[in-house]
């Protein structure tokens, strides 16, 4: 399987600061059953981020996107939009986990503006761009992440033995 990781941060693509968080990201895409891990920077620019998804979902074939940074409310923030603008189906439930696992750790946790969904058999997750969120949101999504890689390969895993 195919990954890709999007680091969004104008002061990290200008060289300002240390991506600190992709690296965790690509992590996880490789915990989820990635064999090939591709990642870049961007700066905050809501075309360049929608038009980088289109790339990496469409261009390079990757099931997994997975970004950090521009969720919050900044007006420089646009990670969201872009990706909506990207989306076949939106995925709400796992932009609404994050929050709830970030909710025991920042009394900031409904200020996340993350989305997440499907573009064609890509999955799409917005996260948040600080390290300490994105590994205490990543723990609680991997099964469900996982999921959901597997049904959109055309994978059928036994449902019901994932019930609880």
């Amino acid at each position: 399987m195919r990954a890709a990781v999007i680091t969004i941060s104008t002061s990290v693509s200008a060289g300002r600061h240390d991506d600190d968080s992709g690296p965790l990201l690509c992590d996880l895409a490789r915990q989820l059953g990635a064999d090939s891990v591709d990642s870049e920077v961007l700066p905050d620019d809501r075309d360049r981020i929608a038009q980088r998804l289109r790339h990496w979902a469409d261009g390079e074939g990757c099931a997994l996107v997975l970004t950090s940074g521009g969720t919050g409310f900044a007006p420089t923030d646009q990670t969201p939009e872009a990706t909506r603008a990207v989306l076949d189906r939106e995925a709400p439930g796992i932009p609404e986990a994050m929050r709830a696992a970030s909710r025991p750790h920042t009394r900031y946790w409904m200020l996340s503006r993350a989305a997440a969904g499907v573009r064609g058999r890509t999955l799409i997750v917005n996260f948040p761009g600080s390290p300490v969120s994105v590994s205490q949101t990543a723990e609680g999504l991997e099964p469900a992440l996982a999921h959901a890689l597997e049904l959109l390969a055309g994978r059928q895993p036994h449902a019901r033995a994932h019930h609880h």
